[in-house]
């Protein structure tokens, strides 16, 4: 990102302020006009960095660094990662099906938005397990409301069996 035009305009409203204070204002501007380019470049610079780690913190665990080519910031963005798709088995392994709700409570398809505020260890580890079953974090926690309200036990992604607490596979294996 070039700062050029933005510490160029910078000086130009620094002479047209000057020009009305007359030739000694004139010449105060043009003197001040070098240490005034570092200081814009420096200002600018804090106010990327800043903004960058505001966007930072919205695309966690993503980010966006502000790097010094020379006199212009480069904005550097490392995208989050991307969960490596669920490879599935020749033969498909029956898992258990969460019992459908009760009729009176059947979904209307409508679709309502809750904040969940977690603790940082226990987010990790929902964020682990959801990749862990190929899914996402909320269709993971939605799931796993469903079959808690729902009175059934913990539910286990298709190919995993009840063994070690779902960590291990059960099937067939080439």
């Amino acid at each position: 990102m070039d700062l050029t035009p933005y510490v160029d305009n910078l000086r130009r409203e620094l002479a047209v302020a000057a020009d009305a204070g007359g030739d000694e204002a004139r010449a105060l501007a043009e003197r001040l006009s070098a240490p005034l380019e570092s200081a814009a470049r420096l200002t600018l610079l804090n106010v990327l960095s800043a903004a960058m780690g505001e966007v930072t913190r919205e695309l966690a665990p993503g980010s966006v660094d502000v790097r010094l080519r020379g006199l212009d910031p480069e904005f550097v963005v490392t995208p989050p990662p991307v969960p490596e798709p669920v490879r599935e088995a020749r033969e498909p392994v029956m898992a258990p099906v969460a019992a459908a709700p009760p009729a009176a409570e059947a979904d209307d398809g409508t679709m309502v938005r809750i904040n969940l505020r977690l603790p940082a260890h226990l987010k990790g580890r929902a964020e682990s397990a959801a990749a862990a079953e190929g899914l996402s974090v909320n269709a993971w926690l939605v799931r796993a409301v469903s079959v808690s309200v729902d009175g059934g036990g913990r539910a286990s992604a298709p190919g995993r069996g009840k063994d070690s607490g779902g960590r291990g596979f059960t099937g067939w294996v080439r």
